[in-house]
């Protein structure tokens, strides 16, 4: 969420940042409503001074004078209920209007429509030129019997799967070794719920516009997640935080859960888009500062991309564009592995800074030393890695002539000690 006075101050800025996010912003309209709360608030203040000075000289008055102080008091009762229906009605509508604002894009971000815009940084890695017909995923899991998508649509739909064998095992290695990796990098792990009411939801930035993406539990009024940076963001909303607590940094390893809305016929092979996932995510909760937000993004893209090294995983990082920016994002930098089947690279992780968007919106705030005051932190988020899609590259940059699976070496201990995945 934006501070309303930003966007008094610069209304053009905020109409153009909402342009280049193509997202849906009636600012005009926000600007109107504010105008006639503050006005229509200046009025009940100004009521309230009066009926306390008419109030206070009530006692000291007598005959017609205080006939008139009364009749003074009774007059000034319906205007003052007046308003405040008016600023009831108000209200709603203006809280509405400013969670649609989106949060500018840094001036280094590049314009442009979607994805397809997105600027490249690096490349890291040898793309592996094979001599001799490689299979994908799909192919190889069905021949090592360690995926099982026909059953998996059978009893739960399209975009569903299981993971059999040594497939579930290679699985749980590469969520454990990510793990491990990050709390070696000092982030505290955490498990964490996988429903979230609305409030965490809208304190996150994922409501309004991710409703047709997540499973809502209606009877419950909770809401599935599609990401556990919904839960580690949103850990201490509504608290107010010591300096010296700061920065905190955790990871969560969680299922995730995304309907995919609009993706009909879209990336249904496989699995790249599906509805259910493990994932495990970085969070940092910052000082407001934006030198150390930048510092943490860095930190954050290095610890995704010090996993996909470890890996041995080539891929490249790119700077997301406007048009591909969420409503609360202000910078993100997309990982793309290389993925053979797809002939290209493609997303698997995806690193945000958020500034004080989502930390305005669920109150998150720390009490600064130096000016004795509250301020809202800043948040920032990563994938560190996000599986079975991780497991579309390395069976097939893994991939062998005989149709087994090299396991990397930093998942052999988490595998006892296995080099490869063979045909049963």
């Amino acid at each position: 969420m934006i501070d309303i006075k930003l966007i008094r101050d610069q209304p053009d800025l905020f109409l153009q940042s909402a342009r280049n996010k193509r997202i849906e912003a009636n600012i005009p309209r926000l600007l109107e409503v504010d105008s006639r709360l503050k006005e229509v608030r200046g009025k009940l203040q100004e009521i309230a001074t009066e009926k306390n000075r008419v109030g206070k000289s009530v006692p000291k008055l007598s005959g017609e004078e205080k006939t008139a102080a009364i009749a003074r008091l009774s007059e000034l009762k319906p205007q003052e209920e007046q308003l405040e229906n008016e600023a009831k009605a108000l209200q709603p509508e203006f809280d509405a209007l400013l969670l649609e604002v989106p949060q500018p894009a840094d001036p280094d971000v590049p314009i442009g429509k979607d994805d397809t815009e997105n600027v490249e940084l690096r490349r890291e890695g040898q793309v592996r030129q094979f001599d001799f017909e490689p299979k994908d995923h799909v192919q190889l899991g069905l021949a090592l019997d360690i995926i099982d998508i026909e059953r998996g649509v059978k009893l739960a739909g399209t975009r569903n799967y299981f993971l059999k064998g040594d497939g579930a095992l290679l699985h749980w290695a590469v969520l454990r070794f990510a793990v491990d990796f990050m709390v070696g990098r000092g982030y505290v792990p955490m498990a964490v719920p996988l429903l979230m009411r609305d409030e965490a939801m809208q304190g996150t930035g994922y409501y309004p516009g991710a409703e047709e993406q997540t499973y809502r539990m209606e009877r419950d009024e909770l809401n599935l997640v599609g990401t556990a940076e919904v839960p580690l963001t949103a850990y201490r909303m509504g608290e107010i935080l010591s300096a010296e607590e700061l920065p905190l940094k955790t990871i969560g390893l969680s299922s995730c859960f995304r309907r995919e809305a609009g993706a009909a016929g879209k990336d249904t092979y496989g699995l790249y888009r599906i509805h259910q996932f493990d994932k495990v995510e970085q969070v940092v909760v910052c000082r407001n500062d934006i030198e150390e937000s930048n510092k943490y993004h860095a930190e954050i893209l290095a610890n995704s991309e010090g996993v996909l090294q470890a890996l041995e995983l080539p891929y490249r990082v790119v700077v997301v564009c406007t048009g591909d920016l969420g409503r609360g994002q202000a910078k993100k930098y997309d990982v793309e592995t290389w993925m053979p089947s797809r002939g290209g690279y493609w997303e698997t992780h995806s690193a945000s800074k958020f500034y004080e968007f989502q930390a305005r919106r669920m109150n998150l705030r720390y009490k600064d030393p130096q000016t004795k005051k509250n301020s809202f932190c800043h948040t920032l988020n990563n994938t560190v890695i996000a599986s079975p899609r991780i497991l579309i590259p390395l069976l097939e940059l893994y991939q062998n002539t005989d149709g087994s699976i090299t396991v990397p070496q930093v998942l052999r201990p988490y595998l006892g000690g296995r080099e490869q995945i063979s045909p049963r």
